[in-house]
């Protein structure tokens, strides 16, 4: 079992960048897949990105071009870029994460961290 912590969240302009970090404990953390979900007030919690053991990455349609997830397993965390952010990408911003698979849907992870806030104003 690991347990996830979320940071890098902020107020950024609309346009701007933040680099969200999701940093796991555990020692077999290298061997997960982890995924960042968002979830604004009122609304359901998304998928935004997702990324296995060995790299390979799912991206939602909202996000690709302007988000990119990668992992660096030495230091136990997976990261978030987002580029280009839009006030639409508002919200509060998890990682969980599954020992198999990537997963795109929130119901499927058993796992996660408590959540970073995000806010791009236009």
């Amino acid at each position: 079992q690991v347990q996830l912590v979320e940071s890098g969240g902020g107020l950024v302009q609309a346009g701007g960048s933040l680099r969200l970090s999701c940093a796991a404990s555990g020692r077999t953390f290298s061997r997960y897949a982890v995924g960042w979900f968002r979830q604004a007030p009122g609304k359901e919690r998304d998928f935004v990105a997702t990324i296995d053991w060995n790299s390979f990455t799912n991206y939602a349609d909202s996000v690709k071009g302007r988000f990119t997830i990668s992992r660096d397993n030495a230091k136990n965390t997976v990261y978030l870029q987002m580029s280009s952010l839009k006030p639409e990408d508002t919200a509060v911003y998890y990682c969980a994460a599954d020992p198999y698979y990537r997963r795109t849907h929130a119901n499927e992870y058993g796992t996660w961290g408590q959540g970073t806030q995000v806010t791009v104003s236009s």
